[in-house]
């Protein structure tokens, strides 16, 4: 019965020590998840600033180097009398120097998407045209219109709010959120272009909050399974410990009995604790000494 006591008391006190564990640990998660989340967001916020501002200037190098080369003018490097191609929905347009982008920056472009987290990366003129999209973005027209909106974004003008603040924007790392003509809600980070001295346009790197969400999620799981793991051990030492502790209890309990049944009152109850504990073993055994010294005289 006793031990059944004492167990009974150790699983309280096991579970009213781990429920403050519980509580603190909770408390640390949250932060924690909270401040690692914040980091994820920063780190992915900064590779996007660094990749937006190295674009920009490959992309300025070799707008400028075609022009000291002759491929085109200053003038046509410019160029904004867009002309019309075909009847598509979004319209699509050339410019004097689309086809020289397509062949020398289109390889430059797709070395950003090695970064999982980007969608895309272009450049785009002041106005928002984009001469050249990824190669995922490219690709061949269907005839289908809701196929060829997500699958072909090439040579389009994107002067949305959005677009025309990339496009025009003069500093480096501009980030906004972008709710894309798909449905996708993303990070667009730009710096501008510069070509000759002369803002050419911006380029854009956009960053997938998808991967970011994702990203969040697994380190929550991870944590989670941390603590619950640290949780489990915890009120399994908590209740070894307790019961450990309260095992000359246990004894104190059995002498108690006896004593009051009046059994096995010969038997010395020995200190072995210089606590509380120890101080009831002696009082207890005065007890049991009184108790023997009484029966004796009445016999």
């Amino acid at each position: 019965m006793m031990n059944f006591f004492t167990g009974r008391i150790g699983m309280k006190v096991s579970m009213i020590v781990n429920a403050f564990i519980l509580i603190i640990l909770s408390v640390g998660t949250y932060v924690l998840i909270a401040k690692q989340s914040g980091s994820l967001e920063a780190e992915l916020l900064n590779r996007g600033r660094i990749q937006s501002i190295v674009g920009a200037k490959m992309v300025g190098q070799i707008l400028e180097e075609a022009i000291d080369n002759g491929v085109f003018s200053v003038t046509d490097g410019f160029d904004t009398h867009y002309e019309k191609i075909g009847d598509f929905d979004p319209p699509k347009f050339h410019t004097k120097y689309d086809f020289y982008m397509d062949k020398a920056i289109l390889a430059l472009e797709d070395e950003f998407l090695d970064d999982q987290s980007i969608v895309y990366a272009v450049a785009v003129d002041t106005n928002g045209y984009l001469p050249t999209h990824n190669t995922r973005f490219q690709q061949p027209i269907t005839g289908d219109p809701a196929k060829d909106k997500t699958g072909n974004r090439t040579k389009r003008i994107f002067d949305d709010p959005v677009g025309i603040k990339a496009a025009r924007n003069a500093d480096k790392g501009l980030l906004q959120v972008y709710k894309r003509d798909t449905g996708e809600t993303m990070w667009d980070v730009s710096s501008p272009i510069f070509v000759k001295g002369k803002h050419w346009g911006g380029f854009r790197i956009g960053l997938s909050l998808a991967a970011i969400d994702a990203a969040k999620t697994q380190l929550t799981h991870t944590v989670f399974g941390i603590m619950a793991t640290i949780l489990v051990i915890s009120l399994s030492l908590i209740f070894i410990i307790v019961n450990h502790f309260l095992a000359p209890i246990k004894t104190l309990s059995k002498a108690a009995n006896n004593i009051a049944a009046g059994k096995q009152l010969d038997e010395e109850i020995v200190t072995t604790n210089n606590d509380e504990v120890g101080e009831l073993q002696g009082a207890l055994d005065r007890l049991r000494t009184s108790m023997v010294i009484a029966l004796r005289r009445k016999k």
